[in-house]
């Protein structure tokens, strides 16, 4: 079964996992900008990261079939540093045009501080202002519920924004609700340790059922893995869910939302 894994950094990833995607089906993947494993300490280190992410990894990915698709932004780790933050939001609009460029993110909070939600709202006023889409990180843990309650109700609290137009991510069974009903689309992903396994991914889908609901596996820095997608595909066929289920869920929702953007060029295989 075809499968797209609609958040997964492979900066941190070697060439030899963009292989192992694509032998399990992987046809296009979305790289959210996000944390180096420390902090950078100049606009121009995130200047070249952006520079990877829309030129490096997009070449990497096709060497295995696989198209590469990117976000933009400082993550909310790095957001305590307004200044650095302000100069990297300044700095994101060189980037906008290029091809596999589809957005603004993974932007939210992590510890739900001021600072952080500063930098969140104008995250928000650039994405307005290029009519970007956007994809929203949830934080991690105890500080999930009130985090994820905090970014819907400046989300909410601003008129501008198409529910329709954001990805949710990292819901659990504490916070996926608000994020459907809302009408955001919600991103479960898929961590060994600290976020979701397939099986309880599964219980959400049986419970909410598919509309506006993806699965990823996020491939980060920490313990991770860039094929959880097909482990939720063989949860759910152990489960008796039919395969045109399985396939809206790990391939036609994601190709659904991502295709809001302009820039969303994919080619489906033949």
């Amino acid at each position: 079964m075809y499968y797209v894994d609609p958040h997964i950094h492979m900066v941190s990833r070697t060439t030899d996992d963009y292989e192992t995607l694509a032998k399990m089906g992987c046809v296009a993947v979305s790289e959210p900008a996000f944390w180096a494993g420390f902090d950078r300490g100049s606009v121009d280190s995130f200047r070249d990261y952006f520079r990877q992410l829309t030129e490096t990894e997009p070449r990497r990915a096709a060497q295995y079939g696989i198209q590469h698709f990117t976000w933009l932004c400082i993550n909310a780790k790095e957001a305590e540093n307004v200044s650095l933050s302000r100069d990297v939001i300044a700095m994101i609009p060189e980037f906008l045009d290029a091809p596999n460029v589809i957005g603004i993110g993974e932007i939210g909070l992590n510890k739900n501080t001021k600072n952080e939600a500063t930098i969140f709202l104008e995250h928000l006023e650039l994405a307005i202002k290029y009519q970007q889409q956007i994809l929203i990180h949830t934080p991690h843990l105890e500080d999930k519920h009130q985090g994820t309650r905090m970014i819907l109700d400046m989300l909410q609290g601003d008129a501008r924004i198409e529910p329709g137009r954001v990805l949710v991510d990292h819901v659990e069974e504490h916070t996926i609700g608000a994020v459907l009903d809302a009408g955001f689309w919600a991103g479960m992903t898929l961590y060994p340790v600290t976020k979701c396994t397939p099986a309880r991914a599964a219980d959400m889908i049986e419970k909410y059922g598919p509309e506006r609901l993806m699965a990823n596996s996020a491939g980060d820095w920490g313990p991770s893995k860039p094929t959880a997608i097909p482990d939720l595909v063989l949860e759910l066929r152990r489960r008796g869910h039919s395969e045109a289920a399985i396939r809206r869920v790990v391939y036609e929702n994601p190709l659904k939302f991502f295709a809001q953007s302009k820039k969303f060029n994919f080619s489906p295989p033949e």
